[in-house]
């Protein structure tokens, strides 16, 4: 798998990336948020994450994007790598009855991203607080933050700090912190 070298400057070929990455990058540098980026082949499993947060010395975070029953609720939750992920139980410590794994269309409609795409950065497209986001408490203590960019072949890595006291208030989302 090809990841390139680390750089801390947005992709000189800007103007090529998809929407959600450029706004990535303007909403960094109005906020004052350092970062360190690779882009890499498509990274479609969580073995090949494991590869880029390698060369970061830092871990990517699995991102789940979820719904209720109804579809009417739905819910980002980020957590670590090797976590295993139990729909049944997340949806009771949640109190919310017969969660699933939230349909393409709604995940375009609501993050702006597509399968294996999900991301917080996508939360810049949830202008209408609809996604509820959910951050494990492991990933919400730990010094840095690796995610893509709405696009599985850019990763960024920056302080959770960052992510917790800046980026998601700029997007006016309140994560929830829970122990998985």
């Amino acid at each position: 798998m090809y990841i390139s070298e680390i750089v801390t400057t947005p992709p000189e070929n800007i103007s090529e990336r998809v929407p959600l990455e450029q706004e990535v990058y303007k909403v960094f540098k109005k906020l004052g948020i350092p970062f360190e980026r690779v882009d890499n082949d498509p990274a479609s499993s969580m073995e090949e994450c494991s590869d880029i947060g390698k060369v970061f010395q830092a871990p990517v975070r699995k991102d789940v994007f979820l719904c209720n029953q109804k579809k009417t609720t739905f819910f980002l939750l980020v957590m670590p790598e090797e976590k295993a992920f139990d729909t049944a139980s997340f949806s009771k410590k949640l109190g919310v009855s017969h969660m699933s794994f939230a349909s393409p269309e709604h995940m375009w409609e609501h993050l702006g991203t597509k399968p294996g795409s999900a991301s917080v950065v996508g939360l810049l497209n949830d202008e209408d607080d609809y996604v509820q986001l959910i951050i494990d408490k492991e990933v919400a203590e730990a010094e840095y933050f690796v995610c893509n960019t709405g696009i599985n072949t850019t990763h960024l890595k920056f302080k959770t700090q960052d992510l917790l006291k800046k980026f998601l208030p700029y997007t006016h989302h309140r994560p929830r912190i829970v122990d998985l």
